[in-house]
């Protein structure tokens, strides 16, 4: 199967047009969105964002999504957030919003709420999907700080996911293999980046080109 990614939206129209195009020109199933698609709101948005993309879609909410959010994206498309959906032949577990910041943004959750919410739904071998990234794994900032979540980096040591998708951290966008996991961040589509994932028996991430218009 092969899936467009995205994250970070944070309510730029333009997003879904280009998104679109994209999916046809590489032939993609669908669209995992990894969350922010809204800017603090308003969360009826993600309900039309979601619906105007082509394919299957799947979506976690992002911690700039208000909690109420995840009631729109579960009308709109299959919600992976606290849930375990089989895509293909493999098993996708996720969980939206993030480890608290400086920012007091409104999705915002404990690091021990997130460890003992994630670990509930979580299986050995399940590809994570998930807003905020395991922390030391693409979640450098601008400023030098490592803005990823302890409960996530958890989680991943437990489990060995073969996979992880997060977003958040819009400046560290990358692919990078890590004790049998592969990350793949793949920046911010408000900036006009994403990223293909080609995912049977073998992953293959690739990062896009960023679109400029």
């Amino acid at each position: 199967m092969r899936f467009l990614v995205i994250s970070d939206i944070h309510m730029r129209d333009k997003v879904k047009t280009w998104a679109n195009r994209l999916v046809e020109e590489h032939g993609a199933d669908g669209v995992i969105v990894l969350g922010d698609i809204t800017h603090f709101g308003p969360p009826q948005w993600a309900s039309e964002f979601l619906s105007g993309l082509r394919g299957k879609v799947y979506a976690v909410p992002g911690n700039c999504d208000p909690p109420v959010t995840l009631n729109y994206i579960e009308r709109s498309c299959t919600s992976l957030h606290l849930r375990k959906v089989r895509i293909g032949e493999r098993d996708f577990v996720g969980c939206g919003g993030s480890n608290p910041t400086i920012f007091n943004t409104p999705n915002e959750v404990p690091e021990d709420e997130i460890y003992r919410r994630l670990g509930q739904v979580m299986v050995p071998g399940a590809v994570l999907v998930v807003h905020c990234p395991p922390l030391g794994v693409n979640d450098r900032t601008f400023s030098g700080h490592d803005g990823g979540s302890i409960a996530i980096k958890r989680v991943v040591e437990e489990f060995h996911p073969p996979l992880v998708l997060s977003g958040h951290i819009h400046e560290a966008r990358g692919i990078l293999e890590k004790d049998g996991t592969i990350f793949l961040n793949p920046g911010a589509a408000k900036d006009g980046n994403s990223a293909l994932l080609d995912i049977d028996d073998r992953i293959e991430p690739m990062l896009l080109d960023k679109v400029s218009e």
